[in-house]
């Protein structure tokens, strides 16, 4: 199993504040956003290496602070892109680093800059036990009408994911996916069939969605607390809030 952290965006609305540095490697408490998550991956059994995809533009930061890490190795892979308007989105870049694997694995994809409480374990074993359909992690906002900035998703008993609503007008509840993903090897296929279809690949949410209309997906709700630093304010409050 390998880890993909998605790091190739260029947090255009935190870029008058941070306009020189990645989104993931903004300081949350005493360490960047990205250490969260890589602390997280590095207790999870089974995981033999994280790659992290970026940009042109921001490369070199991440292989500087990848440089200064100890535990799992790191692999820092550049998707060539040096402005917003030209990235390859989530979608485009999972595309790009798996197409440069050689050796099927199951993937675990999860954004830089997710900030939430309690570990993968759980997720993981059960996403594991789900193989080889997909498994997605989903959290409660407890907001339906700030859902709409999301992908919206109903679950049943069994937790299979029965509807999926991207950034909808009028969201039907407040369970949203979290930018975390777990891709069996047996379902790496998905994606050119998708991608041979829709042109949609700036969210990973419209893969999902998709996905969720034609094979079996699961949600693995979270607990706690969980923070979409997409602004300023929300960083702000991450800040004040966010233990670890």
């Amino acid at each position: 199993m390998k880890a993909l952290i998605l790091a190739a965006g260029y947090g255009t609305r935190l870029a008058e504040r941070f306009k020189d540095t990645p989104k993931p490697l903004i300081p949350v408490g005493n360490k960047p956003l990205v250490d969260y998550v890589v602390d997280k991956l590095q207790k999870v059994q089974g995981l033999t290496e994280i790659v992290v995809v970026s940009n042109n533009k921001f490369a070199t930061h991440f292989q500087k602070w990848a440089d200064k890490r100890q535990g799992l190795p790191i692999r820092i892979i550049n998707d060539g892109t040096n402005t917003p308007e030209a990235r390859l989105g989530s979608v485009g870049d999972m595309r790009f680093v798996w197409d440069k694997e050689t050796v099927a694995d199951d993937w675990l994809v999860i954004g830089g800059d997710n900030l939430f409480d309690g570990d993968l374990s759980g997720f993981v074993h059960f996403a594991l036990s789900k193989t080889p359909a997909i498994t997605i992690g989903a959290y409660d906002i407890k907001d339906i009408a700030a859902a709409n900035k999301f992908g919206v998703i109903a679950i049943d008993k069994d937790q299979k994911v029965i509807s999926f609503q991207e950034k909808p007008k009028n969201p039907l509840s407040s369970l949203i996916t979290m930018c975390l993903y777990y891709f069996p090897r047996q379902s790496m296929g998905c994606l050119k069939e998708y991608l041979s279809v829709s042109k949609a690949v700036d969210a990973a949410g419209s893969y999902i969605q998709w996905l969720s209309e034609k094979k079996n997906v699961y949600g693995f709700q979270f607990s706690g607390k969980w923070y979409d630093i997409g602004s300023i304010e929300a960083l702000e409050e991450a800040r004040a809030n966010y233990k670890g």
